[in-house]
């Protein structure tokens, strides 16, 4: 997700709400703590030199049970570090204190909540390590008549 994304459905919304992966939602008393810019440059393992540009958002509660954070305020804060950083276009991460140290999500928007999604790792240079594309499973069920591979027909 991307600000534009996330400041029109906040226009829709009364309350904000997150949900994590697991389904548990984010103390209704969080806190936005940063909107900030995180840039990372990096050289992958097949010897190419990348750069990644995302907003980070972090998350945060507090013993402050007064003081929800509502949509307006949040797009105060998205308009301001846009000003500042030039955020046009950037994904979402978002920071979430968990048990042991802080995780790092994914944003989408269902049921009028954003999900906080898992993040994986992934290898950038499959192509240079030698490691194969995984195969793309087909029942053979689901292979049509005109698409399978009949005695002399050369497809084998």
């Amino acid at each position: 997700m991307t600000l534009s994304e996330i400041k029109k459905h906040l226009t829709q919304l009364k309350t904000i709400s997150f949900t994590l992966p697991d389904g548990r939602l984010v103390p209704n008393h969080f806190h936005v703590t940063e909107v900030g810019k995180v840039t990372k440059h990096f050289i992958d393992c097949g010897g190419t030199v990348r750069q990644e540009k995302k907003v980070n958002f972090q998350l945060w509660n507090a013993d402050d049970y007064d003081h929800r954070l509502h949509p307006e305020k949040l797009i105060k804060i998205i308009e301001m570090s846009e000003d500042i950083f030039n955020l046009e276009g950037l994904e979402i991460e978002v920071e979430y204190q968990g048990e042991q140290t802080i995780q790092k999500f994914g944003l989408e928007f269902h049921d009028n909540s954003f999900q906080l999604t898992s993040l994986v790792t992934d290898c950038l240079a499959k192509d240079k390590c030698g490691i194969p594309e995984p195969k793309q499973k087909i029942k053979l069920s689901e292979i049509q008549a005109d698409q399978s591979c009949a005695p002399g027909s050369g497809c084998c």
